[in-house]
């Protein structure tokens, strides 16, 4: 078997090459959204929302049912999705704080550091958050440096953190954006700090209400994670997130449309606060979570239709995805709250964003490159966000440093064969915040270590009994049978191979 897949990876790596000798190499938009769940979009069975340009990207290429992001959170999806390894293996990545120094050190292989030394003009647009600058936390008076531009690309423009968390400022390259030296910002995860309002003050006017957890500095008539002061002219307005980062986007296409170039455009929506613009209110009957999926669904349609325009389509490999499974949240009341829940953020799949069931990273996934992808198609093949790295060197012909990616695998048969292959992954880890628990897929059957829907515990490795849970997803996609009782000898061979893969640098 393993023979076989060699053989078949080897003849699409060298279909790869053909391409690029003829065509040269094809520019390369990778698109990761937040909060989306594997039911959100039209093409995955979504009734009471409409995506019609994400559906138009999936008729025009191959969808994924059994994509998957590493974690069921966004910052270690992102660390994977970059370096090609398990954000477990490095302690500190869990969900970064606003301030949180940078994650990846300077000269770790990325994603954009391959492509860069390919040719390729590279930049990150939207949420990053993945720290910024130096131990022990974030100066966002200074030079906002390591960051993106230390990991190979070009430009970048990007939300520190999250909406929901302070600063509440986008950062272009190694400086905020709109800085005033004269209004310095300071920021707090702890003590209050200024004189900005707070969630808790009463009489405090609010556009949403702010949940738990989500009452500290009060900007934009939102209440936040953290305190702020200061940085008044360069604070961001909720409303118009998607609109200033699709307008940065869609103008890096524009200014390296001569080139070949690689642009990651992680955007804001769905993320909470879900704060669509007015144009966007109402379009759904789900309120305003509705409302933001429209909003992306824009966003998506904006960059196909630059793609378009500049006859950048045939040239240009077009993946969309999100960072982990989807959640109705009462983290804030937007006064539409009771309408989020009509659209089952992931289908049929039991659990949500935050824990190890599928519904918390089975996300979807869709790849489209006309005349190499196969259009209107689907794959039932496993991958992961983790197979970025690995993927994109082979499409590019790059050979990548001996250890530079422990986890990444190529899966770039999966995104172009004409008719199904074998199996690419022998097995795949996903985690949820922090290295334990975690789940270990294995074939159609998964392995959950005890905590992995709730609390997080480290059970004991190599037990049959309700130290784990067990599930055949080939009969059981609801995860509703746990089989853990009934298959012992296959939870101690997939015990055993979790804690190998643990040991593993």
């Amino acid at each position: 078997m393993k023979s076989t897949i060699r053989h078949f990876s080897l003849c699409i790596i060298l279909s790869c090459h053909a391409f690029a000798a003829a065509d040269d190499k094809p520019n390369i938009v990778y698109i990761i959204s937040d909060d989306v769940g594997y039911g959100d979009l039209g093409c995955y069975g979504a009734t009471e929302v409409k995506t019609p340009h994400l559906d138009q990207l999936a008729s025009g290429g191959r969808r994924f049912t059994d994509a998957h992001s590493t974690a069921t959170v966004c910052t270690p999806t992102r660390y994977a999705l970059l370096t090609g390894r398990y954000a477990w293996r490095q302690p500190g990545t869990g969900i970064a704080r606003g301030d949180e120094p940078a994650l990846i050190k300077p000269g770790t292989t990325t994603v954009a550091s391959m492509l860069k030394q390919a040719g390729y003009k590279t930049a990150v647009i939207g949420k990053w958050h993945l720290g910024l600058g130096n131990p022990p936390s974030t100066d966002f008076n200074k030079k906002l440096a390591p960051g993106p531009l230390e990991l190979g690309f070009d430009q970048a423009f990007v939300i520190p953190a999250t909406g929901d968390r302070v600063p509440c400022v986008f950062v272009e390259n190694h400086d905020v954006y709109r800085y005033d030296p004269a209004d310095p910002i300071e920021v707090s995860f702890g003590k209050k700090i200024g004189s900005d309002p707070t969630g808790t003050d009463p009489g405090v006017k609010l556009k949403i209400q702010g949940g738990p957890g989500h009452k500290d500095s009060v900007i934009n008539g939102i209440p936040r994670i953290g305190f702020m002061t200061g940085g008044m002219a360069a604070r961001w307005v909720d409303e118009d997130i998607a609109d200033t980062i699709t307008a940065r986007a869609t103008g890096f296409i524009e200014a390296n449309k001569s080139a070949p170039f690689f642009l990651l455009f992680a955007t804001h929506d769905i993320h909470e606060p879900m704060v669509p613009h007015p144009r966007f209110r109402g379009t759904s009957t789900c309120g305003w979570r509705g409302d933001v999926i429209h909003q992306l669904d824009w966003s998506v349609g904006r960059i196909l239709e630059t793609l378009e325009r500049l006859n950048l389509s045939e040239k240009t490999l077009v993946i969309f995805t999100s960072d982990n499974g989807g959640q109705i949240k009462d983290t804030y009341d937007d006064g539409t709250n009771a309408l989020h829940g009509r659209q089952k953020p992931n289908g049929i799949l039991r659990g949500t964003k935050g824990n190890l069931y599928e519904g918390g990273h089975r996300v979807p996934f869709i790849a489209s490159w006309p005349g190499h992808i196969p259009t209107g198609s689907t794959s039932d093949q496993l991958i992961s966000h983790i197979d970025t790295l690995a993927t994109l060197a082979a499409l590019t012909s790059q050979k990548l440093p001996t250890g530079a990616v422990s986890d990444s695998l190529n899966v770039l048969p999966a995104l172009l064969e004409e008719k199904p292959g074998p199996a690419l992954h022998d097995h795949l880890v996903l985690q949820n915040n922090g290295p334990s628990p975690l789940a270990l897929r294995q074939g159609n059957w998964v392995l959950i270590e005890k905590g992995g829907g709730k609390k997080s515990i480290q059970p004991a490795v190599g037990t049959a009994d309700n130290s784990f849970e067990l599930y055949d997803l080939t009969s059981d996609i609801a995860q509703k049978n746990n089989r853990a009782g009934s298959e012992p000898e296959r939870v101690k061979m997939m015990a055993e191979l979790l804690a190998k893969i643990r040991q593993q640098p």
